[in-house]
Order: structure tokens, then C-alpha cells, then sequence
């Protein structure tokens, strides 16, 4: 097996989903009575909050070295945000990051669906790193929530989502967007927050949920296997 690399902290309760995940989905090749090997490092998640491009790409940068001077083969960055950093880090280390955006992609061609909607903080909606990803990769468009509502969702996930707090309105407000962006165009929903998987399930909506975390863990099961 492969040895993977995993920086997390972002928020600590989506990485154990990550953790957690991995050794399951791996477990149910290998046997359950064995783990894969991993490295993981988790981070201040106030490095996110502070909006600091530079210093957090510096931080990921150093955090992915040293990762892969520690052995790692592959890196996954357990979040959507901080994504962000990859055109400017993988350039820069010798093993590949797992691009979670590669991991929704590959899942909507199995769909064959061509434009999803993106919910998530602010910088994940707004920001180009999984909408180019998936538009150059699979030539999927990506729509996200009208400008009004951005910065409620921006709360929702800063800080109720990654502290741990699944509230009602969170539900109610999310499961109503998905609605509008349906109305847009949108064939199926990113569930672009790692904590949004525990606020709203599959069977709680009839839109198509492609759930990173999920997806992601897969295709770092897959590589730790060589199946990818």
C-alpha cells in the first residue's frame, strides 16, 4: 500500500470524517482488522479564517514538504478552501495533491451531468479553483448562489458548520438554495463545505449531492491501493 499524506484542521470535525473514511474504505479491501498508513498534519484553522492567500499558501507549501520528506507519496488537503493553494503548491513538491475537484468531476461524467451548483463559505463559492478545475478537466459549468446570499453562507459554514453546530435554519437555508440554483440550470449540488454532508443527507433532498468528503476519501483509498 501507499503512503498518504493528509493535512487537516480545516475544520478538525471534517477531518475525522476524512480519517474515519479512509481507514474504512480501505479496510473494506484489505480486511477490517488492518489500516493503511497515513501522515497527518492538522493545522490552526484560524490560518483560514484570516483570508491571507500568501500566508496560507506559504503555510501549505512548508506543511507539503514536509509531508513529503516524512515518506508521503500523495497529498490530500482534507477541505474544500484551502484548495486554493493548489496551483501554487504542486508545482513546487515532487508527489501529487488529490485535486478534490478531480473527485466531483469524475463522479458527475458517471452521471452525466453537465452543470452543478456550488455551496460552500465564501472564498469556496466565489473563488475559481474547483469551477476552473472541473470546466478544463470534464467540461462541467459550475453556478453558485445569488450574491445575496453569499455572505449567509458564508456564516452558516465559519461559524456554525466547522464549530460543530447543525441548526435548523442552516438546513432549511441550504435545501432552499439548492431549489434556486435548480431553477439556474443546476443538475446537482457540490456539497462544497466538508461539514455540509453532516447538515443535510441525500434522502433529506431529491437533487443529486455530491459530497466531497466522501468522494474524496474514495479516491484517497483508491491511490492507497493503487487503483489510482
Amino acid at each position: 500500500m501507499k503512503i498518504l499524506g493528509m493535512i487537516g484542521g480545516t475544520s478538525w470535525h471534517s477531518t475525522i470524517e476524512y480519517y474515519r473514511l479512509i481507514n474504512e474504505l480501505v479496510g473494506e479491501v484489505i480486511g477490517a482488522d488492518q489500516n493503511p498508513s497515513l501522515i497527518l498534519y492538522s493545522i490552526n484553522i484560524q490560518l483560514m479564517r484570516e483570508q491571507n492567500k500568501e500566508k496560507i499558501i506559504t503555510k501549505y507549501l512548508d506543511i507539503a514538504q514536509k509531508l513529503e520528506q516524512a515518506g508521503a507519496e500523495a497529498i490530500i488537503i482534507c477541505a474544500n478552501t484551502p484548495h486554493m493553494v493548489y496551483e501554487a503548491v504542486q508545482p513546487l513538491i515532487n508527489i501529487p495533491i488529490l485535486h478534490i475537484a478531480a473527485a466531483i468531476g469524475k463522479e458527475a461524467q458517471k452521471h452525466g451531468l453537465s452543470t452543478l451548483g456550488l455551496l460552500g463559505n465564501k472564498p469556496t463559492m466565489t473563488g475559481d479553483f474547483i469551477p476552473r478545475f472541473l470546466k478544463a478537466h470534464f467540461g462541467i459549468e459550475t453556478i453558485i448562489p445569488a450574491s445575496a446570499y453569499l455572505d449567509l453562507s458564508h456564516y452558516y459554514v465559519s461559524k456554525e458548520l466547522t464549530i460543530g453546530k447543525f441548526t435548523k435554519e442552516a438546513k432549511d437555508f441550504y435545501i432552499n438554495q439548492m431549489s434556486l440554483l435548480a431553477q439556474r440550470g443546476a443538475e446537482g449540488m457540490i456539497m462544497g463545505c466538508t461539514e455540509l454532508p453532516l447538515l443535510i443527507t441525500q434522502e433529506e433532498t431529491a437533487f443529486p449531492l455530491f459530497t466531497t468528503t466522501q468522494l474524496h476519501a474514495q479516491m484517497a483509498a483508491d491511490f492507497i491501493l493503487g487503483k489510482g
